[in-house]
């Protein structure tokens, strides 16, 4: 039954009104039986006491419901540009999205963010232009700012009858009909066409078909041929449009007033696609000496294949894996392999999720989404399946966290205690990470931007009820090194009774900025023929090293480290030797190769009054910011920057004091470049 199942999520900027539609959704597809309101902190998507405290979504949601004799898993996710892994590794398992766009502010900054992350993974989209009835609300406006910015073709489905508080309802441009809502959105009126919004009706229509004719040779040979387009022909031909991301069908609605829900909750069985009918996913086979890559068929019956996309903790039920199958079965209380740990696990139980509540299962097959407990080891990102079938699904990418802080325990008693909360925070988020600094021994935690760590920090002390000291922000640098330098170290130790020798010649060299860290081993000496086991500590030696730094600690990125000699004996050659080897050559190859450090560069993206713009971009200019772009819109200015990170804390504060209030910012993090001292 794939053909009558869809995967899908909601993305938009944060405050568009994701939460707000999805509510609406789940309302009049029956699963809830009333309509939580985030305003009133009762929305049943945000189940987080946080969430619910700030209006603002912070973890993913999932939930499945019914239309139509169809099965709609629902992923509901951030807004925040904190919280962008959130989002990351939700479109990484879904197969169609609904992206919601502001009536008034059209495509915003996490807009574009999000509409990347889609494109990445290759998701159909349809838009949804809520907030109708707000005041500055333009449909138009909206059309053409997503055609200019997200660089796709769009088409009106519908297109609004009035706006601001005369906002009624819509017309369907398929069906050719005026749609209005009553009684809370339940009752749907379908009437004929007002004579005077006929003409404009008509007008959109014929736009409607000239963008599908340039997508369909079938639609442009029937209108050139004036033969008839039926509604199942121009319904087939936009699915299939969609699903190649072609176009961006668009409709409109106002979900707080539950005007125009219906017809997208419609849109996502009619126009985006099925398990099956999207590309395979693609999977790495180890083989001797290279990785090939194989297609998986979404086939029920094949061997088993899925992904972990989140790990969310549980106080009683442990781990809760959340699961994509791409192929296969799993039954609830068998075993499962971890193809990248190669270990087995178990199965416990397995999950249908409704937000934070859930009911039990018997198995999760492929393209279903679900949750399994009892997997201990498994992590975000791991491929579970059986060892008939020992491939790995694509890792997926996180970006670096930017801003850390200190943090340790009001008692030495508890300084354990908060470890092991932190530990299953960073299982959770794999956009949190966790060190020890080695001279003052507190715990540095880093994270996306200050709301992430304020997040982070207020569950530890209000969920898991942790006293805890928290220092200031800090930024999170890097180190990288702008010279080649080689050098030979020799490393000796008598442990136990035993001498443990080693000699390895190393080369580092700078790569460029944003290639990230590469190991290679070219060692071509005759003496240099050792097993496997010690390669592989050269290996966890030098990749050891990336992560401690040069000279301040902070960790290493865009360098290039080639071993290009070993010496090595039988009697005295140990990993143990050769591990430590490699480490203190890389440290003593990079010190004499001209170390610099690098601080995290911010895109900010800011929104201001007219007639504040000067101070705003004054302000941005006085932080060390660069202006790149600005955009005049009806009713405000867009400006896009670049600043440190550095100079930006506080950035709010000083922004609300030069604008009254009015302007708004978003940060998020660019690139890494040398620090200038400013």
């Amino acid at each position: 039954m794939l053909d009558k199942m869809r995967n899908i999520g909601i993305m938009a900027h944060i405050d568009a009104g994701k939460t707000t539609t999805t509510e609406r959704i789940l309302f009049y597809t029956g699963k809830s039986h009333r309509i939580g309101e985030v305003d009133d902190g009762e929305a049943i998507m945000d189940w987080m006491e946080q969430e619910q405290e700030r209006g603002i979504t912070i973890q993913s949601a999932a939930t499945t419901t019914y239309w139509r004799g169809y099965q709609i898993n629902i992923i509901d996710t951030p807004g925040h540009v904190d919280f962008t892994a959130e989002v990351e590794r939700s479109l990484r398992v879904l197969d169609g999205a609904i992206a919601i766009f502001d009536a008034v502010r059209g495509v915003e900054p996490q807009t574009e963010t999000v509409w990347r992350q889609a494109r990445r993974y290759n998701v159909p989209c349809v838009g949804y232009v809520n907030k109708m009835d707000r005041l500055g609300a333009d449909f138009f406006f909206v059309l053409d700012d997503v055609h200019k910015k997200l660089k796709i073709e769009t088409a009106a489905l519908q297109i609004p009858i009035g706006k601001e508080s005369s906002f009624e309802g819509v017309i369907d441009l398929i069906e050719m009909k005026e749609i209005h809502w009553q009684n809370k959105g339940e009752e749907m009126k379908v009437v004929d066409i007002s004579p005077n919004r006929e003409g404009l009706a008509k007008q959109w229509r014929e736009k409607l078909i000239d963008t599908l004719s340039g997508v369909s040779d079938l639609v442009t040979e029937k209108y050139l041929n004036g033969d008839e387009l039926e509604k199942a022909l121009l319904k087939s031909e936009i699915r299939k449009a969609v699903i190649e991301r072609k176009i961006l069908p668009i409709f409109a609605g106002a979900s707080r007033r539950n005007i125009g829900v219906q017809p997208v909750i419609d849109a996502i069985v009619d126009y985006l696609p099925a398990p099956d009918e999207i590309r395979p996913a693609i999977g790495h086979k180890q083989k001797k000496d290279s990785i090939e890559d194989v297609t998986i068929p979404c086939d029920p019956k094949g061997q088993a294949l899925g992904l972990v996309f989140k790990i969310q903790n549980d106080r009683e039920a442990g781990s809760l894996c959340y699961v994509r199958m791409y192929s296969g079965l799993i039954k609830s209380g068998t075993a499962v392999y971890n193809v990248g740990k190669k270990k087995r696990e178990r199965a416990n139980r397995i999950l249908r999720m409704h937000s934070n509540k859930s009911d039990a299962i018997d198995s999760l097959s492929a393209g279903d989404i679900g949750v399994i407990i009892g997997m201990k080891l498994a992590q975000t990102g791991d491929t579970i399946g059986t060892e008939g079938l020992p491939v790995l699904l694509e890792k997926m990418q996180f970006p670096e966290p930017v801003i850390s802080i200190s943090i340790e325990s009001k008692t030495i008693s508890d300084q354990d205690k908060l470890k092991e909360i932190l530990a299953i925070l960073s299982k959770e988020d794999p956009t949190f990470t966790i060190r020890e600094n080695d001279e003052t021994g507190q715990l540095i935690i880093s994270g996306m931007g200050e709301l992430h760590l304020d997040v982070l920090v207020t569950r530890i002390l209000k969920e898991y009820k942790l006293g805890a000291k928290v220092g200031n922000p800090q930024v999170t640098y890097r180190e990288s090194i702008s010279n080649v330098n080689e050098h030979t170290e020799t490393f000796s130790r008598v442990l136990a009774g035993k001498e443990n020798a080693a000699k390895i010649t190393l080369r580092v060299e700078p790569a460029k900025r944003g290639m990230g860290n590469n190991y290679f081993y070219a060692a071509k000496s005759s003496k240099s023929e050792a097993p496997q086991e010690i390669l592989d500590a050269i290996e966890r030696g030098i990749k050891g090293a990336f992560s401690s730094g040069i000279v301040m600690g902070y960790p290493c990125i865009d360098i290039t480290a080639t071993v290009t000699d070993i010496q090595y004996s039988e009697q005295t050659g140990t990993e143990f030797a050769f591990e430590a080897c490699a480490n203190m050559a890389f440290d003593e190859a990079c010190r004499a190769a001209n170390p610099i450090l690098l601080e995290p560069i911010m895109a900010v993206d800011l929104n201001s009054p007219h007639d504040f713009v000067g101070e705003v971009m004054s302000l941005v200019t006085q932080r060390g910011g660069q202006i790149l772009s600005m955009n005049a819109k009806a009713d405000e200015d867009e400006i896009k920057a670049q600043a440190p990170m550095e100079k930006m804390f506080g950035f709010m504060t000083s922004l609300r004091s030069v604008s009254q209030g009015r302007a708004n910012f978003s940060l998020e993090f660019s690139h890494f470049e040398k620090k200038i001292e400013r």
